[in-house]
């Protein structure tokens, strides 16, 4: 069995533990469910792609540290996690930035996700065009993020102020998505090289 193939079998158990642990008594259940739902939804469809489609070792572990931030910030909600307020005290902020590490991730992690797709699948060539198209994919992404917490915001009202964990600031939604931006940007700048080299490995294309 390859490393590829230990790797997802990992991520799902290391999920299903937190997930459980986050679910006993979350802050807000409401907030819990909607936050890591995303969770929820990518491990079956992870499993399901497995044999057609089996992703690097490098996406996965990135995948799996994606929804243990979601599934932290569920348990305590955003604005509330104790790692957050650390980081608060250490570095003096003046709120709580774990939704800010979230929305980092959320670009830093998709970007790598969407490089291994459009290389694998599309057959994307250029590296110009591929560093492109994967920060636009992961700013769509983020953009329709911050469209679903206005859904969410219009469904059930006050109840999702904790999903949307703005902390009075009236430029949250800009912040998210720059920040965003900014992590795929990083994503591919660190690790592009070591991708292609596990791409190579397991046989999918890597950037020219």
């Amino acid at each position: 069995m390859s490393a590829t193939d230990r790797t997802l079998p990992a991520v799902c158990a290391l999920w299903a533990v937190a997930l459980a642990a986050s679910g006993i008594a979350p802050y807000d259940r409401l907030t819990w469910f909607m936050e890591v739902l995303p969770v929820l939804i990518a491990a079956p469809l992870l499993v399901a792609t497995r044999k057609r489609l089996p992703l690097t070792t490098l996406v996965y572990v990135l995948i799996a540290a994606h929804g243990l931030i979601l599934i932290y910030g569920g348990a305590y909600t955003y604005a509330r996690t104790p790692l957050g307020f650390w980081l608060q005290d250490l570095l003096g902020f003046t709120r709580n930035p774990y939704d800010r590490i979230g929305h980092l991730a959320q670009g830093f992690v998709p970007a790598m996700v969407a490089r291994e797709l459009l290389l694998r699948v599309f057959r994307i060539e250029g590296r110009k065009i591929l560093f492109f198209l994967v920060l636009c994919i992961a700013l769509a992404i983020s953009a329709f993020y911050e469209l679903i917490e206005w859904w969410a915001a219009l469904l059930v009202g006050a109840e999702a102020d904790e999903f949307l964990a703005t902390q009075g600031d009236v430029w949250d939604t800009q912040w998210d998505m720059f920040l965003a931006l900014i992590g795929a940007f990083a994503a591919q700048l660190l690790l592009a090289r070591r991708h292609d080299r596990q791409l190579a490995r397991i046989g999918g294309t890597t950037a020219p």
